[in-house]
Formats: structure tokens, C-alpha cells, sequence
């Protein structure tokens, strides 16, 4: 077997450059010759840069650091050549500093922030809280016992075996950190202050509170340290105490800042503290409590959810924390505050150079401000209320928020991880070389050393873990921050939130619900209990309350929402939907307390308010993808009709209730439904014939009407005619077969009608017959009502080449060479007859939707008109679409433009209005009420905003009575 040369060992072992390791291990003192090298070499190359970490120890050789007892022994050793070849800056560090190589030998865990205080005052020799050394001598040895502590953090830290489950302790340890450093400055600049106030120096109390990441406890290794000052005196006039005050705060931040011998270790950042960089450096309470109280802004509120006095007078700085308690979670109800944060964090995006938006780890998207920001936002506004949401760090912010619903748990896991994901690296990025950085590398060796830090295998799973994390991040963030139950809850008080009974009644009785009492039952029931569902719904409801009020009837909305939360039990994607979703919860509410129909159906179907999440499954289907559903269905329980006509029933009402949806909120036109309906019935009257024709017969179903036309509305019956072929007797097994299929289609909560009235011989006649019997009748008996009727017919279901047979026979009759007179007055005389005879006693003819002036019956029996005269020469005019037909007449110029578009205005808000009073009510009404809360129930679903009751009523008056003058125009007087 051959052996490797020394190079090829290194180079087997990570070392980049294998020559230059192979120098630096020739440079090693004689007694880490042999089997010490060894050692030496393979700790070396566990660490994140082998080349940096062999390199390091031999520059700590030349400068006469002895390493003997630092790698006497395995565990100091690997944890000595982690440091080294994690961390430059502690490399250097340890050049000038030997005595320190102890800790990043032997590192002890993060020790107690008390300890961190000791230990610092004790290196400034304080006493009564007054440095004894000189200022100089006192800030060096400050801020040497300040990296000792931080290297023997660092070595710690790059020891775990997962960093990511212990990133929140090393940030709260750098916190302390920072804070002890904070206590010990504050000690030297009272040094200070005595030797330049005397004794009024002591009389001056001030507490430095830390915000941001300091005061949450989550420090970066290299970060500013943001800061506000608070002073009090006693004995002590204004001007003299802020003078003294002044000093001991600038004192402070020199002693931590400052460039001297002894290199800095961080910015003292004052820029938050009141009219920032132009306001007063220090303020007495009071004076902030004013400046909270009367001019600050929104974003000031959000940083003050960090506030946390970390050094200084201990008492004034609870006296601060508790002052500003309050006024930080009243701050969301303040008008436009959820938008404000919003849009502070897209000014933050917005001010990223354009060459660093990729790499950014903290202010990029997908980086952590996101996740901060939605975070902070969460508890302003859910904080309000409720104490428990009101934590300063990030982490136990999400633990909190996801233990009372406000987010989900996945939610809540999946930001947790990213969040210690990406602080990992800002921590191994940053102590690298000692310097605040928040940019990803790009070079490919740091970022494979910057993998190999973090416990990963290799650059590219960085890179693809990274921009996963990323893109998961900004989803969530995007889908949390701009949630619209934020900007619903914030906007609510104290006793909306809270829902205490003897607040609640009359709060609903004033916001428009009928019964309070039955309400607060109906509230009891959903809230009660301590699962989460009940917790969710505390969380929700004060919202949907005030939304279902918005509506026309807030009690039948609520009632819905309670039976439709029950059918749903505890399935966990309803009501996170309505939490997380950005359109959902609204359109619920809208759907709930407008529609009588899609409240019973979506009782029934309950997993169908899934679809409010978006638009694609409120899209109708298509009827070939539903005759395929039905096909299915009938392949499943052929041989159970019992099962096939529960299957059928729930494909009709599902679908049904899909296109109800889509028309209630506009997403479809009365087109569209018309379309999407007819579809349904279709499918389904096709596979119920399929199911009972026997072998032997075949039997087709013609539809006339609207139904011919593809314009039916909700609620409306199926005009049929049927036509049978084959052996024995075909009508009399047709009859039964279609007897039977009424039966398998109908449906109490959705009725279900196929209507034969138009057949020849009306309800008198057969209600099938054979081809020579149409044929016949036609030929022989046929009155000019009966081809007007079969103006909109065409094939629907069943056998297809028997209906094209009966279409045949059709085509002769309703589309004449020349259009008699005779038949063109009986035409008008039957149109007269009915306005007379049909229109119910004493319905008012101007607001019948169907056959009212101007109205359904006025456009479409003016088309048909003009499609019996001139159909015969005029192709176009052949259609079974009332509009179509009537821009077939414009363009054929047998109507003008303008008359045209009168006509097609009137039958559109018809059509929309009859549509909107079935959702309102749940069955077909064909009269415009007169009740102005009926009347706003029918304007909210066809899609006029609140309060257009009148405007609605005057609209549609309007509107028929121009269409009713072009009819006797056009109709009458032709």
C-alpha cells in the first residue's frame, strides 16, 4: 500500500495549501515533532480553515507564546485550534494577550450576568460603584477583562455541536456582556465626575437602559449598543444635575468606545433616545414620560418593546421600564399604526445598496429584520391585551404568540429555526475577523469556512440552505406582517378585545345585531374551553364580530360561522386559514351575513371555505371535467342508486355552491354563472339518464328556456323536452326512465326541477315522444308560441345523435324563410296577454324582474322577435343567447347601438338582482323588494358598497324604464 506524501496527507485532510502547511509544521518546536504533529495537525484540520488555524498557532510560536500546556491535552487542544482557525480576530487577540490562551483552551460555559458584573468591576477596582484605578489604566483593563470573557465565549460557542439550539444563549450571554461592560464604564466616568463636580457628582442617579438587542438579550458578537439615558438628583438644581448626568453618559460611552491603547469594543449608539440625535442626551423620567407622551412616533413605541435597564441606578431604571410599559402596547390603537411599521420596514429594504440586497443576512429580504419585524408587530398588536405576548427576545416572543394561536405552531418552528439559522452565521461572520458585518461572502474558501463553522458539510449546502431559508422566511413574513386581522385587531379598544359580558350586549346591540343575547351564546360556545380552537377563536372573533356587523344580518352571519366552525370541529387549517390568510376571514364574513343559500350549503359542505383563501377554487369547472366527476360516480355506485344519488346531490350542491360563491364576490358576471349552472345540470342530468336507460332505448333531453340559453339563475328549473327511440314500446320505458331520474336528482335542500312545460301540447301533451311525433305535430299542430320557445333550444343530455335528429326538426320550424304576419302579431298578442294574465295581482309591474316592464321578459321577447323574422337570412341571429342574439340584431343593423346596449344593460341587472335575491334569501323571488334591508342584502352581492339600498332601487327603475320605452318602440310599433 502506498503511503502519502506529507503534502497529500494535508491536502487529504482540508488544507488548501498544503505546501505552506507543510512550512508552517517545520517551524513547530521540537517536542510537537512526530505523533504531537500529528495531533496537532488533525485538530487543525476539524477546524472551520485548517490553513488558518496551523498558521495561527505558529504565528503564537514566534511571538513566544508558549503552547505547550494549552495542547498538553486533546480536549484543549481541539478547542485552542477552533479558535484558531475560527476566528482571526481571537488569533490576534491571543498574540498580544497570552494569558488569556487558558480560556480558549478550557472554555467554561456562559457564565451568570452577575458574574460578568464582578468581574469587570473588580478589574477597574471599584468600590461603591467608583473606579479606583486611573481613567486610562481603568478603560484597558476593562476592556481586556471584556475579551477575555468574550474569547472564552467565542471558544465555547465554536465547540457545540449544534450552535443553531444555543444561539439564544450566546446572545444573551454577549448581552450581559455588554451590559457588565456598560457598569463598569458607568463606574469610571464617576471617577470622573467627582474629580470634576465634587460631591454633587454622587447626588446625580442615572440608569442606562438598553434597547434593541441588547435589551431583548440577542447581542451580535460585533454590534452597536443602543442606549438611553435617565437621570434623577436629589438636592442637585436642573441645569447642574443634566451637566453631571451629560458627563457621566458621554464618560460611559468613551470608556466602551473611545479609540485608545486598548482597541474599542463597540459603538454606544444614543440615537433612539427622545428627538434623537437632536434631542437632549440624558432627560429625567418625567421629562420622558412628556416626550411619549405627546410626541412620539410610532416606530418609537416599537423600539421601546426592548427598553431593559442593564446598568446604573437600578431603581430609576425599573421607575423608566415601568413608566413606558404602558405606553408601549397602547401604541398599535393609535390610527394608521399598523401600516406605519409596515411601512418603516419596506423604507428599511428600500435604503439597502443595490449590490448587497443579495447578501444580506439582517436587512435583506428573507433576512432577520423580517422575522423581527413581523414578530414586534405580532406582540404591539395582540399585546394590547394580552401580557403574556409581551417578551422582549424573539424567540420566546414566537413560543408566546404561537401559544395563544396568534400564529401557528409549524409557524412558530419554522421562524424559530431560520431565526437561529441565520444568527449562526451572523455570529461566525462577524467573529471572524472581529468586525460588524452582516454580508454573506462570496468568495468560495470563506464560504466554505464559513459551512464549516456552522456545522454544515461544504459551501454549496450553505448556499442552498441559505437561499432556502431566505425564500422561506419572506413567505412567511410576507404572509404574517400584512395580514389583515393586524390592522382589524389594532384598531380595537380594551372591552372589544376583552368580550366581558357585561360590556358585550349592548357593544353588539349598537353594532347592528337583533339579538345580543342569542349572539353572546353563540360567542360562549365558540371561546369556551382552554383548547386551542377556543383560544384561536378569542383571538378572532372581536374582529369577525365587527366585520359580520358590517353586513346586512350579523346575527344569521354569526349563527353560520358557530355551525360551520362545529361541522369543522377542530381541523386545524380552518381557522389558521382565517388567521394567516389575507382575504379569507373577510370574505367569510361578507359570504356569512349576506347569503342565506351559501350559509345552509356551506354548513353542509363545510371544507369549502377553504376555497375563500384565493381565486383559483372559486373558479366554476368546466362541464366536460364535470360530466367526468359524474361518469365516475356513477362507475363507483353503479349497482347502489342509493349511494349514486347521495354522490350526485353533493357534486350539484358542492359546485352549486362554488359558483355562488364566486358571483357573491364578484370574482364571475351573470354570465359566467349562467354558464357555470347550466353546466352542473347538465352533468348531472346526463348521468342520471346514463344510470336508468335500459339496454334497447335510447332517449336524448333537448333544453329550451334559459337553460337553452346557458342563463339560468340560482334556483331556476330546467325547461326539457325528451325524445325516445327504440324496440317495444319507447315511451312507455322512456316515461319511467325519466321519472326516475327526477327522482335521483332531487334534492329538498336544493330543489331540482326538470320542467316539460314548453314539450308540444304544454302540460297536456306526452312528456317524451318519438321523432315522427315531433315531427308530426310540428308539421301539423304547431302554434307561433311554441317556435319562439324553440328559439333556445339545443341538445343537453343523453343520446347525442338522437337530440342532433330532434335538433333537425327543430331548425325547420324556429328559423322560417319569411316570418307571416299573422305570426308576427299572434307574437305580440301572447306578449300582451301574458303581462296582463301573469304578473302576480298586485305586483308592481315596474319592479317584476321577470316580467315587469323592461325586465328579463321585455329584452328577451324583443330578441326572439327579431330572430324569428330575420334568422332565416341572417346566420348570426341563430344562437340561443339572448345577448348574443341581440349583438348578432346590432351588428346585422336591425336594431341601433345605442337601443342595443339599453336592452342588454336591463337584462344584465335583472339577471344580477334575481341572481343576488336567490343568494340573499335562498329561493327564487322574481320581484325587487321594497324593504330597504333587503334591498341593501341584494346591492352587497352584486357588488355595490355599503349603503346603496336607494341607489340600487333608483338604478334599476332607471334603467328598465329605458329599456321598456325601446321595447314598445321596437315591438309594438314595428
Amino acid at each position: 500500500m502506498r503511503i502519502p506524501s506529507p503534502r497529500a496527507r494535508l491536502a487529504q485532510l482540508g488544507f488548501r495549501e498544503p505546501s505552506r502547511a507543510a512550512a508552517c509544521l517545520e517551524e513547530l518546536p521540537d517536542a510537537w515533532r512526530g505523533t504531537g504533529r500529528t495531533a496537532l495537525v488533525e485538530a487543525a484540520a476539524r477546524a472551520a480553515d485548517p490553513d488558518t488555524a496551523l498558521e495561527s498557532a505558529v504565528r503564537l510560536e514566534r511571538a513566544g507564546v508558549s503552547l505547550d500546556e494549552a495542547l498538553a491535552d486533546a480536549g484543549s487542544r481541539e478547542s485552542l485550534l477552533r479558535v484558531l482557525g475560527g476566528s482571526m480576530g481571537i488569533a490576534e487577540h491571543l498574540e498580544r494577550h497570552a494569558e488569556d490562551l487558558d480560556v480558549a483552551a478550557r472554555p467554561l460555559p456562559p457564565a451568570p450576568a452577575e458574574r460578568y458584573v464582578d468581574s469587570l468591576l473588580e478589574s477597574v477596582d471599584a468600590s461603591a460603584g467608583v473606579a479606583r484605578k486611573p481613567r486610562d489604566e481603568a478603560i484597558a483593563a476593562m476592556r481586556g477583562r471584556y475579551r477575555r470573557h468574550l474569547t472564552e465565549l467565542v471558544a465555547w460557542d465554536l465547540g457545540l455541536d449544534d450552535p443553531s439550539a444555543s444561539v439564544d444563549v450566546v446572545s444573551a450571554a454577549l448581552a450581559d456582556l455588554a451590559a457588565a461592560a456598560l457598569e463598569a464604564g458607568l463606574a469610571i466616568a464617576r471617577a470622573a465626575a467627582r474629580e470634576r463636580y465634587g460631591e454633587d457628582a454622587d447626588r446625580v442617579r442615572l440608569a442606562v437602559i438598553a434597547m434593541g438587542k441588547t435589551g431583548a438579550r440577542e447581542l451580535n458578537y460585533l454590534s452597536d449598543v443602543d442606549v438611553i439615558w435617565v437621570h434623577e438628583a436629589d438636592g442637585v438644581d436642573d441645569p447642574r444635575a443634566t451637566q453631571i448626568a451629560t458627563l457621566l453618559a458621554r464618560e460611559t460611552t468613551a470608556a466602551c468606545a473611545q479609540f485608545q491603547k486598548a482597541p474599542p469594543l463597540w459603538e454606544v449608539d444614543a440615537n433612539l433616545r427622545p428627538e434623537g440625535k437632536d434631542g437632549a442626551l440624558t432627560r429625567t423620567l418625567a421629562s420622558h414620560v412628556a416626550y411619549y407622551e405627546r410626541w412620539a412616533k410610532s416606530w418609537e413605541f416599537q423600539a421601546l418593546l426592548k427598553a431593559r435597564a442593564v446598568a446604573g441606578d437600578a431603581e430609576l431604571g425599573a421607575a423608566y421600564e415601568a413608566a413606558v410599559r404602558s405606553k408601549v402596547w397602547e401604541s398599535s390603537s393609535r390610527e394608521g399604526f399598523v401600516e406605519s411599521v409596515q411601512r418603516m420596514r419596506e423604507r428599511v429594504s428600500e435604503h439597502i445598496p443595490a449590490d448587497e440586497v443579495a447578501r444580506q443576512l439582517k436587512l435583506g429580504p428573507g433576512g432577520l429584520r423580517d422575522i423581527e419585524f413581523t414578530v414586534q408587530l405580532l406582540q404591539l398588536v395582540h399585546g394590547a391585551d394580552d401580557e403574556s405576548v409581551r417578551q422582549r427576545g424573539t424567540l420566546e416572543a414566537l413560543d408566546a404568540l404561537a401559544e395563544l394561536g396568534i400564529i401557528g405552531r409549524a409557524d412558530r418552528d419554522e421562524f424559530s429555526d431560520h431565526y437561529r439559522f441565520l444568527r449562526v452565521l451572523e455570529h461566525r461572520i462577524q467573529f471572524w475577523r472581529m468586525r460588524r458585518t452582516h454580508l454573506m461572502p462570496v468568495d468560495p474558501d470563506e464560504l466554505r469556512r464559513l459551512a464549516r463553522s456552522a456545522g454544515l458539510p461544504d459551501a454549496a449546502t450553505l448556499t442552498e440552505r441559505w437561499q432556502a431559508v431566505r425564500r422561506a422566511v419572506r413567505s412567511l413574513h410576507e404572509r404574517l406582517f400584512y395580514r389583515p386581522l393586524l390592522g382589524a385587531v389594532a384598531s380595537l379598544g380594551h372591552d372589544d378585545v376583552r368580550l366581558t359580558p357585561e360590556h358585550a350586549a349592548k357593544r353588539l346591540e349598537a353594532s347592528g345585531y337583533a339579538d345580543a343575547r342569542g349572539a353572546l351564546g353563540h360567542i360562549a360556545e365558540l371561546t369556551g374551553g382552554v383548547t386551542r380552537r377556543a383560544q384561536i377563536q378569542r383571538l378572532l372573533l372581536p374582529v369577525l364580530l365587527g366585520w359580520f356587523a358590517e353586513g346586512v344580518d350579523p346575527d344569521m352571519g354569526l349563527l353560520a360561522f358557530r355551525r360551520l366552525s362545529e361541522a369543522l370541529g377542530e381541523s386545524p387549517w380552518f381557522l389558521r386559514m382565517l388567521r394567516d390568510s389575507p382575504v379569507a376571514a373577510r370574505r367569510l364574513t361578507r359570504l356569512l351575513s349576506s347569503s342565506r343559500l351559501i350559509g345552509s350549503l356551506m354548513e353542509r359542505i363545510p371544507e369549502a371555505a377553504s376555497w375563500l383563501d384565493g381565486d383559483e377554487q372559486l373558479r366554476p369547472r368546466s362541464e366536460e371535467s364535470l360530466r367526468e366527476e359524474a361518469a365516475a360516480v356513477l362507475g363507483r355506485h353503479r349497482g347502489d342508486p342509493d349511494a349514486v344519488r347521495s354522490a350526485l346531490r353533493s357534486l350539484r350542491r358542492r359546485e352549486h355552491l362554488r359558483v355562488a360563491m364566486a358571483s357573491a364576490l364578484q370574482r364571475i358576471d351573470e354570465s359566467t354563472v349562467g354558464v357555470a349552472l347550466t353546466a352542473i345540470a347538465a352533468a348531472l342530468v346526463d348521468a342520471a339518464l346514463e344510470l336508468h336507460t335500459p339496454e334497447g332505448l335510447r332517449l336524448a333531453t333537448i333544453t329550451l328556456g334559459r337553460t337553452g340559453g346557458r342563463e339560468i339563475g340560482f334556483g331556476s328549473d330546467i325547461d326539457v323536452m325528451h325524445v325516445a327511440a327504440g324496440e317495444g314500446d319507447p315511451i312507455a320505458v322512456a316515461t319511467t326512465v325519466i321519472r326516475k331520474v327526477q327522482e335521483t336528482l332531487a334534492d329538498p335542500t336544493l330543489p331540482f326541477e326538470l320542467d316539460a312545460a314548453l314539450r308540444p301540447e304544454g302540460r297536456q301533451g306526452p312528456i317524451v315522444r318519438t321523432l315522427e311525433s315531433y315531427r308530426a305535430y310540428y308539421e301539423r299542430w304547431s302554434e307561433p308560441w311554441e317556435a319562439q320557445a324553440l328559439l333556445r333550444a339545443r341538445p343537453f343530455a343523453g343520446d347525442a345523435e338522437l337530440a342532433d335528429e330532434l335538433m333537425a326538426i327543430v331548425d325547420e320550424r324556429r328559423y322560417p324563410a319569411e316570418l307571416p304576419a299573422s305570426a308576427a302579431r299572434e307574437v305580440r298578442r301572447i306578449k300582451a296577454r301574458v303581462e296582463s294574465e301573469r304578473l302576480p295581482k298586485g305586483a308592481d309591474r315596474r319592479r317584476h324582474l321577470k316580467l315587469g316592464d323592461g325586465a328579463l321578459s321585455d329584452v328577451e321577447w324583443l330578441v326572439q322577435l327579431l330572430q324569428l323574422q330575420h334568422a332565416g337570412r341572417e346566420p348570426s341571429l341563430r344562437t340561443p343567447s339572448t345577448l348574443e342574439a341581440l349583438a348578432a340584431a346590432a351588428r346585422a343593423d336591425l336594431i341601433g347601438e345605442r337601443d342595443a346596449e339599453i336592452l342588454r344593460e336591463a337584462w344584465a341587472l335583472a339577471t344580477r338582482l334575481r341572481n343576488g335575491l336567490a343568494l340573499a334569501r335562498a329561493r327564487t323571488i322574481d320581484v325587487l323588494p321594497n324593504e330597504r334591508t333587503e334591498l341593501e342584502a341584494v346591492a352587497r352581492l352584486i357588488g355595490m358598497p355599503a349603503h346603496s339600498a336607494l341607489a340600487l332601487e333608483e338604478h334599476y327603475l332607471a334603467v328598465t324604464r329605458r329599456s321598456r320605452r325601446v321595447f314598445d318602440r321596437l315591438f309594438y310599433d314595428a
